[in-house]
C-alpha cells in the first residue's frame, strides 16, 4: 500500500476534480501491474494498473488508496473493471465519501465475491486525499499557505523590495510545491506589486498550476505576466460582485475565468471564494500571499498547511509583515498549528505546520 500511496502521489496537481489515487496489482509474491490517475483525471488507477497487468490479474491482490468508484462518469466504474478483471482480493486504503461512491464499490465488490479489506495505511491516504475529501465533505478545497520571510516575519522592505529574501534552492522546491496543487493563489496586492507570474520553472515540469488571484475590484495591471498568459496557462480571478463589469468583460477575453464572490465587512469572503473555488472543480491550493489574504484565510481558520521558509536576514520592523492585522487581544484565540517537521533548505529554513 506504501508503494500505490506513492504512486497516488505522481498525480497530485493535474487530475483534478479527481482524487490522486494510485494502485497496485499483486500475484503471488510479484508485483505485476502500478498505475496511477492520469492527467486530467482519467484513465483512473485501477484500469492503468489493470492493463499492465492483463491476465495475470486473475485471482491476483489489488491495493488501491481510495475505494474503487461504483458509477459511471465519462469511464465505467473502476470497481466494475476490477470485477471484469477476476481478481481475488482487494485492499482499500480509505473509504471515498463522495456519496456516488460511498461503499457503493465496496458492495459492488463483495457482491462479485471478491473479498475486500479496508483502512490499511488509512492515515496516511487521508492525508494524501485530503483536498478531493475536503471537498467532497466540507465544499472546500485544502489549503496550504506557504510564507517566505526574514527571520522576523517580513517578506519586504519598506520600499517594497521582495526579491529575493530566500536562496535558490527554497525557491525550487516551492517551485516543486505549486507543481503538486492544482492552484496558486495570491492577493491583488501581490499581483500588483509583484507582477508574479505563478507558473513552475525550471524543474522540468510542463503542466502548469492554475493561477487565482483574489482581487475585489479587479484592479490589476493589464499589461502584466497574468493578463499577457491568460489565454495559455488558466488564470481565475475572484472578484466583488460589485466589480467594474468592463474590467470583467476585458479579463474574460484575455482568457482569464471570472468568479464572483461575496462580501463580508467590505472585503471578499473567503469561505465564499473557497467554496466557489471548489464548485469549480478544485481540490488543492498553494496560497503564496500576501499578508491580508494570508490574515483573512487564518481568521476564518481556512488553512490547513502552513509552510514557513525562514532566511537569515532581518529587515525590521518598517518592513511588510508576512500576515496582516489579526484584530487578536488573546493569545488563546490566536491560529495555533501543529508542527510536522523542519529541515534545512540550502542556507534556509523550512517548517512545516498542520491545523490541530
Amino acid at each position: 500500500m506504501a508503494l500505490a500511496l506513492s504512486l497516488g502521489r505522481r498525480g497530485q496537481g493535474t487530475v483534478w476534480p479527481n482524487p490522486a489515487v494510485g494502485c497496485v496489482i499483486v500475484q503471488g509474491d510479484r508485483i505485476v501491474g502500478r498505475g496511477w490517475t492520469q492527467p486530467g483525471g482519467r484513465p483512473h488507477a485501477e484500469p492503468e494498473a489493470l492493463a499492465q497487468a492483463g491476465a495475470q490479474a486473475v485471482g491476483a491482490t489489488v491495493y488501491v488508496t481510495l475505494e474503487p468508484c461504483a458509477h459511471t462518469g465519462k469511464t465505467p466504474p473502476c470497481a466494475q473493471a476490477l470485477i471484469d478483471a477476476q481478481v481475488a482480493r482487494v485492499v482499500i486504503a480509505c473509504a471515498d465519501s463522495d456519496p456516488r461512491v460511498s461503499g457503493k464499490g465496496i458492495a459492488m465488490l463483495q457482491a462479485a465475491g471478491i473479498a475486500v479489506d479496508t483502512g490499511v495505511l488509512e492515515d496516511e491516504a487521508r492525508k494524501d486525499h485530503i483536498g478531493f475529501l475536503s471537498r467532497i465533505d466540507i465544499a472546500r478545497p485544502m489549503v496550504t499557505l506557504k510564507l517566505a520571510s526574514s527571520f522576523d516575519g517580513r517578506i519586504a522592505t519598506a520600499t517594497g523590495e521582495s526579491q529575493w529574501i530566500t536562496a535558490g534552492p527554497a525557491r525550487r522546491l516551492v517551485h516543486a510545491m505549486r507543481a503538486r496543487h492544482d492552484a496558486v493563489m495570491v492577493g491583488g496586492g501581490t499581483a500588483r506589486q509583484d507582477d508574479p507570474s505563478l507558473t513552475v520553472r525550471d524543474i522540468g515540469i510542463t503542466r502548469q498550476p492554475a493561477r487565482i488571484v483574489v482581487s475585489s475590484r479587479l484592479d490589476l495591471p493589464l499589461s502584466g505576466k497574468l493578463a499577457q498568459t491568460a489565454a495559455l496557462i488558466p488564470v481565475i480571478l475572484c472578484h466583488a460582485t460589485s466589480a467594474d463589469p468592463h474590467l470583467v468583460t476585458t479579463w474574460q477575453q484575455l482568457g482569464a475565468t471570472l468568479i464572483p464572490c461575496a462580501t463580508r465587512a467590505g472585503q471578499l469572503d473567503p469561505a465564499d471564494i473557497l467554496r466557489k473555488l471548489a464548485d469549480h472543480g478544485l481540490t488543492r491550493i498553494f496560497c503564496e500571499g500576501g499578508g491580508g489574504l494570508a490574515a483573512s484565510l487564518l481568521q476564518a481558520d481556512l488553512v490547513d498547511h502552513l509552510v514557513g521558509f525562514t532566511a537569515g536576514l532581518a529587515i525590521g520592523a518598517d518592513g511588510l509583515p508576512a500576515i496582516g492585522p489579526l484584530g487578536l487581544s488573546q493569545l488563546g484565540k490566536a491560529p495555533r498549528f501543529s508542527l510536522e517537521y523542519t529541515r534545512a533548505i540550502g542556507p534556509d529554513i523550512l517548517h512545516s505546520w498542520s491545523r490541530t
